[in-house]
């Protein structure tokens, strides 16, 4: 299953983090792909809101991998400065993804082969009025992402 819409403004920010997972009721790995500055961790964070995490969410560029407390716990993992596959499964990239919690990942072309099957695919692009087109794919397909 596949769906879209756009983002006009930050206000609408809450209501596209419950079109997500509400439209993918029942997955835990999402991957996110888009420019940098498009917004991934923007739509993250109120993904996290939604979902009743307690603590801030932030970037975890450097820190790699945060979790954050809620109902569950939440794996927010940004995979942008690592260099390699080997890289990630350093940091227990695996374990995570086999948690059962939810795992949202930044910059996932690194790990595309360690994705499982059930993994959620957000390409996020940015508009010609900077309004962002999210585009969501349930029927993860690794052929998909590496035609673009």
């Amino acid at each position: 299953m596949a769906f879209e819409f756009i983002i006009h403004n930050p206000d609408e920010l809450p209501r596209a983090a419950k079109t997500i997972l509400d439209g993918c009721a029942g997955k835990k790995v999402f991957a996110f792909f888009g420019e940098m500055g498009s917004g991934k961790t923007t739509i993250i964070k109120a993904m996290c809101r939604e979902l009743g995490v307690h603590s801030k969410a932030v970037s975890p560029s450097f820190a790699i991998v945060n979790e954050y407390s809620g109902p569950a716990p939440v794996f927010h993992i940004d995979l942008y400065r690592l260099n390699n596959v080997n890289e990630a499964l350093d940091v227990g990239i695996e374990e995570y993804l086999a948690s059962g919690n939810y795992c949202f990942i930044e910059w996932a072309e690194l790990i595309i082969n360690l994705l499982p099957e059930e993994t959620v695919m957000v390409k996020i692009s940015v508009g010609a009025n900077n309004e962002r087109l999210v585009s969501v794919e349930t029927n993860f397909s690794k052929q998909i992402l590496k035609r673009g």
